[in-house]
């Protein structure tokens, strides 16, 4: 006979959790799709794959009873968390329900994601955070601030250790940015997404400007300017795909490899690689020329591609293996460094690093860009974190120098004084202090002033210099490069290059840590 008492049990458990289930309500469900978005448990559901997600903490509630919450329930509080699979590798998953007030985040919201932060470290297995949320539960006090606090702790914590993805689905406001900044990656969703520490009736309360949400905060802004989002994806569905794709390139934790994935092992370059790049040093190309054609077809992601895209950054494979790129754009501002650009390169460097992924680097730069602006931002101090993200790391580090590298710029970019395994340099090379123009009126100033003809002088000093230093042998004779190779061997040269340096060991000095000029 069957147990009564159990079925009755079993039936009560099935109705509770089919409640639980509907986050906020129908109600409140097609109201969040007629926005264009989709809700917490659609999201995760394309994220991971088919029937592996695993959800704990479903039955959590608020225990708060100010202003009557008591009287209120929310289902598991607002954020949908648990465990699933992405192309096989296992991840952690939080996801913010806006259904269920507004995904607020309480005491109880908060230490569900705090939860899951120290398994997701437990286990070594990233981290994706699904942000769609009105920002702290005002009615919970400090209580949220806690809760805020905590997970900024546990970000920290987790920072080089796990990766660590945020994909901001809906507003974001207040101190729920600080999260989000602190991970590794952030993956904003066009016209549906904002993030802002004060919105844009503060803003105008404050200091009298008149600004809307998308202006102030909004993916594009945030993608282009601030550099605080790395991806723009056009809708929710685009943002999870983006995810799955980034995961591909990443390892698990600081101890694992990278994953490695099949490849063509009949690809080999051509000989159009030859015709990218002009023996003119003054007409541009575009990188992405070459990266595409160098590494395995179709591998290169593009990461931070809207923000200081004179230069670029990305994940991109070499015999199914991981690699991160780090290229000089010549096409935007010639390939000068500037603030931003630093900035970026320096904290994907230090990415790569933390994560034992090896760093390829394509040199074609003038230097840093001048203009009172960039010194005011503090060029000196951004352009500092380049050198000391390069100095600092010990992963492999292969630099190919394309064409120009002229000074400061040449050192900082993967130069073999900060610490490359091999740097390779290309006959269109040219490495020197500056640019036989510059060099040569400072050299020859006084000859040129005072010849019959100085313009004729001028050429002739000018040509002088480029005969002498702007070519990659006085470097090499000097063994700063490893060796001079055609444009069609690079792809050869940094597969054999990886090969020896894989198995590289370096000490650094024991030390709490060191201090980055940020």
């Amino acid at each position: 006979m069957p147990d009564e008492e159990l079925l009755k049990k079993i039936e009560e458990f099935k109705k509770k959790k089919q409640s639980l289930l509907l986050g906020g309500g129908e109600e409140k469900i097609a109201k969040q799709h007629s926005q264009g978005k989709l809700t917490a448990r659609e999201r995760i559901n394309l994220l991971v794959d088919s029937g592996t997600f695993e959800e704990i903490d479903l039955f959590v509630k608020h225990r708060s009873t100010y202003f009557e919450l008591d009287k209120k329930e929310f289902p598991y509080d607002g954020v949908v968390t648990g465990f699933g699979e992405i192309d096989g590798k296992k991840v952690a998953i939080f996801s913010q329900d806006f259904t269920v007030q507004g995904g607020s985040l309480g005491e109880m919201h908060a230490k569900k994601i705090m939860k899951l932060q120290d398994l997701a470290m437990k286990y070594g297995i990233p981290i994706i955070g699904i942000n769609d949320s009105g920002g702290a539960r005002i009615q919970e006090a400090v209580d949220a601030l806690y809760g805020y606090g905590g997970i900024f702790f546990r970000n920290t914590m987790a920072s080089g250790v796990i990766p660590q993805i945020t994909i901001i689905a809906g507003p974001c406001a207040g101190g729920a940015v600080y999260s989000p900044a602190i991970t590794d990656f952030v993956i904003m969703v066009d016209k549906t997404s904002q993030m802002f520490i004060t919105g844009p009736q503060v803003v105008k309360a404050v200091t009298g400007e008149d600004i809307d949400k998308e202006s102030l905060g909004g993916a594009k802004i945030h993608n282009s300017k601030s550099g605080v989002a790395h991806l723009l994806a056009l809708n929710d569905e685009e943002a999870m795909e983006l995810t799955r794709k980034l995961i591909s390139y990443l390892p698990s934790n600081n101890m694992d490899p990278a994953p490695v994935i099949d490849y063509n092992k009949n690809y080999n370059l051509s000989e159009e690689i030859n015709e990218i790049i002009s023996s003119d040093p003054k007409k541009s190309y575009d990188v992405k020329d070459i990266i595409n054609r160098v590494f395995d077809p179709n591998s290169f992601f593009e990461i931070h591609p809207h923000f200081a895209k004179n230069i670029v950054v990305g994940f991109a494979r070499m015999q199914g293996r991981s690699v991160g790129i780090i290229a000089n754009q010549p096409k935007i501002l010639a390939g000068s460094l500037d603030i931003d650009a630093s900035d970026k390169a320096a904290r994907f460097i230090r990415f790569c690093d933390a994560f034992n992924i090896p760093i390829i680097t394509f040199v074609d730069t003038p230097g840093y860009l001048p203009g009172i602006n960039q010194e005011h931002g503090g060029i000196i101090r951004h352009g500092a974190k380049l050198l000391y993200a390069y100095s600092e790391a010990t992963v492999p580090l292969i630099t190919i120098i394309l064409r120009k590298a002229y000074g400061g710029a040449y050192i900082a970019m993967g130069s073999q004084h900060l610490g490359a395994d091999f740097v390779f340099a290309w006959p269109t090379a040219e490495i020197a202090v500056m640019g036989p123009e510059g060099a040569a009126n400072i050299i020859f100033a006084k000859e040129i002033e005072k010849s019959q003809n100085p313009e004729e002088t001028r050429k002739e000093r000018i040509q002088e210099y480029k005969e002498r230093f702007a070519n990659p042998y006085e470097a090499a004779s000097r063994g700063y490069i490893e060796d001079v190779i055609e444009p069609i061997q690079t792809r050869n040269k940094i597969i054999a290059s990886l090969s020896i340096a894989y198995s590289k060991v370096e000490a650094r000095p024991s030390k709490k840590h060191g201090n980055i000029p940020l």
